[in-house]
């Protein structure tokens, strides 16, 4: 038995640094490998899993949040544990992406993350941030080409809210205002890095339906 156990400790070990070096020599397989753990998370998630990951804490520190690196989806590749709580849909730039808890590497190597405790959505101001890699390609990357007028989706596979995009614009880190609720209106702002780094893509939709989850409603996201 403990022959086996460092076998696969050995074996994890390896194919963590595989993952790493192809990464590290090939943006298009880093970007490739980010596009799977997402798409695994989507294609696995049910309202169980949303119940159970609700109930778990994430990192909220900003200033934690690094650029993504060929290590980071090295490990998210081989042991994903980010809380998955829900899902995100821009149609129109064909993103779609899990939703997780906190800015952590993990939970931003996988998709949308909640930038503030406690979000609700549908509620006040949902605030979600994602990396920027290429255009046109994983994670937020594509909200660089999202319109005004442009819909959104987010669900908690209980229900579907859907946000019409009215701001977009390119914005300095220090506009954490973004992130204010305003009273007696329902947002999502979405956050990504622009310029290489330097500024942030800012986008704001409004609530514009509520809608029980059905395979209908959800067909969106799919």
């Amino acid at each position: 038995m403990r022959k086996m156990k460092k076998f696969f400790s050995i074996f994890g070990t390896i194919l963590l640094l595989l993952i790493a070096l192809a990464l590290i020599f090939n943006q298009p397989i880093k970007e490739y490998a980010v596009k799977r753990i997402s798409e695994r998370n989507l294609t696995t998630l049910t309202a169980k899993k949303v119940k159970e990951n609700q109930k778990k804490s994430g990192q909220f520190d900003f200033n934690k949040v690094k650029p993504i690196s060929a290590s980071q989806v090295a490990k998210a590749s081989v042991n994903n544990d980010a809380a998955v709580i829900g899902k995100m849909a821009v149609p129109s730039v064909n993103l779609k992406l899990p939703i997780v808890v906190g800015l952590s590497d993990n939970a931003l190597s996988t998709g949308g993350g909640t930038m503030k405790e406690n979000e609700k959505m549908g509620k006040s101001n949902y605030a979600l941030a994602g990396h920027y890699m290429t255009n046109k390609g994983a994670l937020f990357s594509p909200l660089e080409n999202a319109q005004i007028g442009n819909l959104a989706y987010i669900t908690d596979m209980h229900r579907v809210y859907t946000y019409k995009i009215y701001f977009k614009k390119i914005v300095p880190p220090t506009a954490v205002y973004l992130l204010d609720d305003v009273k007696g209106q329902s947002i999502l702002t979405l956050i990504t890095c622009a310029d290489g780094g330097t500024n942030r893509w800012a986008l704001q939709g409004s609530l514009v339906s509520n809608q029980p989850a059905n395979k209908g409603t959800l067909a969106v996201f799919s």
